[in-house]
């Protein structure tokens, strides 16, 4: 990933809603939802969910398809490990294990719908 990449994906998650809206959609994994639902779930405007949405998928972390008249969203699994992984790419002088994203949490390869 390139610095410009990672400066328009990290803005496009610089804001709460689409910062909630991601993260709804990575819970929901790789069938993503549609984005009336996304805005009903997080209680915003379909409107300016629509416009947060399209925001994220021009920043590459989200891809769209369209179904009839819905357009279902999804998180971009790759580009977003490709993402953390320009952020911890100089990690802690190359020692792996200072930069270990352990937290004593379930990892994301033992939660559903992660890929």
């Amino acid at each position: 990933m390139e610095d410009q990449e990672a400066i328009s994906a990290l803005g496009a998650l610089a804001q709460e809603d689409r910062l909630s809206a991601f993260r709804l959609l990575m819970a929901e994994g790789p069938a993503g939802l549609p984005s009336g639902t996304v805005a009903a779930r997080l209680d915003i405007q379909p409107t300016r969910m629509s416009f947060h949405l399209t925001t994220l998928e021009r920043a590459g972390l989200l891809t769209a398809r369209r179904d009839g008249r819905h357009i279902h969203y999804a998180v971009d699994y790759q580009r977003m490990r490709s993402l953390l992984g320009f952020l911890m790419e100089d990690c802690c002088g190359g020692n792996p294990a200072v930069c270990s994203l352990s937290t004593g949490t379930i990892s994301t390869a033992q939660k559903p719908g992660c890929v």
